[in-house]
């Protein structure tokens, strides 16, 4: 915030409104983030002897509003037993954790790693100089910890985890420390006393030369923010553009948050007041107030990453609602072929939550067909028609109707493995008496397919018992082939079930050296520090069609006793460049990696795969 706590209380009636508003971004935005939540606060001026640097952090159930609620019931006490303190507010600065001018909140997706209260963000570098002390949060997996863990042992530290999180966070340390070790230095050989520095150091710190210094090792994708405890803050994107990072600013505030229609929502602005933060750029704020926007790295080609637009984003984004239609419509070719032009008896229906957008723009496309399909009929049957045929040929419609009731609010694709499969048995239930048994065809899109388990042990079981004569699944996204190292964390590769089939492909016909070849590229790249040359995986799909998987994945998904055929949609991976021309991050499905670091993971998840390991292929 950019001004003092007392001018939003005399503008909106209180010195909290900024934090208010921190409750509400989060709530808007506890999509990205189920298993942690961290809020912290940094104050511009309590006097020495009180603390300028707070954090409070939660990992139980529902952890944002367990953590909105350990606030507030500590704002209640203070009120309760010392009302005066409210009510002024340099006593309110000094007493309660969270008056504060700089905010930050963050929701954590435990993709990787334990859910303890240490996982969570903002992460602190405490340090009795305010320009010393650190604070940082962030959106962030990257493919090069280790490398990254030993360039800080080579400047002399010691870190106590080998995690992205510290290995970020102490490099941006390290050279903020040098930095006020330089500036301090010039300024006393300037003659300047020790108080005077100080003050000097905080006014003229560079961010962006410390971030410069920081990120030139990083490879990943990454949104990250921080507080200096002098209250410098910056915002930074990683040269790509992967990860999704929108700003707002005006003469009181300046709020950062990683979707757009929240910002809209909480702060009711207009949509296209919000800016994009460009890749490769920070913002930076000074104490006072001042930002600027500036470079700390070289942007690259911008490969924002898709999944953020079919899955993982709300959908009340304009532009991803339009994206998420359309994804639906491209599929409808395919779904055509597959229950053979056949509309009459064909059922549709979607996989809740976040199929419905794809949902409509598939029943758009097939409103489409029909149209055309209508002018055809009329056509042939000329003049002469029959009040009852153009009735029956107006009233041709596709069939529509909720067959697939999600009861368990569950991302069961990244959930612990231990108790997964009794979980995913009970996620759904179904609509009863919607088909006509034995000759309807029952078609349902969902937005994607990883490993297919939620599939063959829970939502194909259940609807068959609708007695479907077909059931067919029908993905809004193309077959994901590859991990994820920069996004979502989806990092072995075996347990995609687009790689199973391709590999039981090879095995079934006269590619089945494939694999083992495959395995020796890896190790003589691995043995030559050439690990992140080419994505040798790709050679495992390299003799088969897009159609060829797809049949195999079907019949991997099949669960046993089925008694009704069982087929599989993909969106063709052309469709989706078509769909979402502006976020061509596409390595999951493509295997094209943006970065090094990206050939390198893959690479050295397909030898763990091989050499029968699990875990995650990078640190």
């Amino acid at each position: 915030m950019k001004k003092p706590l007392g001018w939003y209380k005399e503008k909106y009636g209180s010195y909290l409104w900024g934090l208010k508003k921190m409750y509400l971004l989060m709530e808007k935005m506890h999509n990205r983030g189920q298993d942690g939540a961290g809020l912290g606060c940094v104050k511009l001026n309590t006097p020495p002897g009180f603390p300028y640097m707070e954090r409070i952090r939660n990992n139980q159930s529902s952890p944002w509003m367990n953590l909105i609620k350990e606030v507030e019931e500590s704002y209640a006490a203070l009120k309760f037993e010392k009302p005066e303190i409210v009510e002024d507010e340099q006593a309110l600065t000094q007493f309660f954790p969270f008056a504060g001018e700089l905010l930050m909140g963050h929701l954590r997706y435990g993709t990787h790693g334990d859910n303890t209260l240490n996982a969570c963000h903002p992460f602190i570098r405490a340090n009795n100089w305010k320009t010393k002390s650190l604070m940082v949060a962030g959106n962030f997996n990257l493919t090069n910890s280790e490398e990254l863990l030993r360039k800080l042992v080579d400047l002399g530290q010691h870190p106590r985890q080998n995690a992205d999180t510290v290995t970020v966070m102490e490099r941006i340390g390290h050279f903020l420390d040098e930095e006020n070790q330089f500036l301090l230095q010039q300024y006393l050989q300037s003659g300047l006393s020790i108080k005077e520095a100080f003050k000097r150091i905080s006014e003229e710190l560079d961010l962006q030369k410390i971030l410069t210094y920081s990120a030139k090792h990083w490879d990943g994708g990454y949104v990250m923010g921080g507080f200096t405890g002098n209250g410098d803050a910056f915002v930074l994107r990683d040269p790509n553009g992967i990860r999704p990072a929108w700003f707002y600013e005006n003469e009181e505030v300046l709020v950062m948050a990683s979707e757009r229609p929240a910002i809209c929502t909480v702060f009711n602005i207009p949509y296209a007041d919000i800016q994009e933060l460009d890749p490769g750029k920070a913002l930076v704020i000074k104490r006072g107030g001042q930002v600027s926007l500036q470079s700390f790295t070289d942007s690259r080609p911008k490969t924002a990453c898709s999944f953020e637009r079919i899955y993982f984003s709300r959908g009340n984004d304009p532009e991803i609602y339009a994206e998420r239609k359309k994804l639906g419509r491209l599929v409808v070719p395919g779904i055509l072929k597959s229950i053979d032009q056949n509309l009459e008896n064909a059922v549709f229906s979607y996989i809740p939550n976040t199929a419905e957008t794809a949902f409509l723009g598939m029943m758009k496309g097939l409103e489409s067909h029909l149209n055309r399909k209508k002018t055809e009929l009329l056509k042939i049957e000329g003049p002469d028609i029959s009040e009852e045929r153009l009735e029956q040929i107006l009233n041709l419609r596709p069939r529509v109707e909720k067959a697939v009731i999600k009861d368990v609010k569950l991302r069961t694709f990244i959930s612990d493995d231990a108790g997964r499969d009794e979980l995913v048995a009970h996620v759904y239930d179904i609509t009863y008496g919607i088909l006509k048994p034995d000759q309807d065809t029952l078609v349902c899109i969902d937005d994607s397919i990883v490993r297919g388990t939620t599939l063959k042990q829970s939502i194909v079981k259940i609807l068959s018992r609708l007695r479907p004569k077909k059931i067919v699944i029908v993905s809004s996204a193309p077959q994901i082939r590859y991990p994820d190292c920069y996004g979502i964390d989806m990092s072995q590769i075996g347990k995609f079930v687009a790689f199973q089939a391709a590999i039981e492909l090879l095995k079934e016909g006269t590619n089945s050296s494939i694999p083992e070849q495959v395995y020796q590229l890896c190790k003589h790249a691995e043995s030559n520090s050439k690990l992140e040359s080419e994505n040798f995986v790709k050679k495992i799909y390299e003799p088969f069609s897009e159609e060829e998987v797809s049949n195999k994945i079907a019949e991997l998904l099949t669960p046993e006793g089925l008694t009704c055929s069982f087929e599989i949609v993909f969106l063709p991976l052309a469709s989706l460049r078509e769909a979402i021309p502006n976020h061509t991050g596409d390595w999951y499905f493509s295997g094209n990696y943006p970065t090094p670091g990206g050939n390198k993971v893959v690479n050295r998840a397909y030898m763990n795969w091989f050499e029968g390991k699990s875990g995650r292929s990078y640190a």
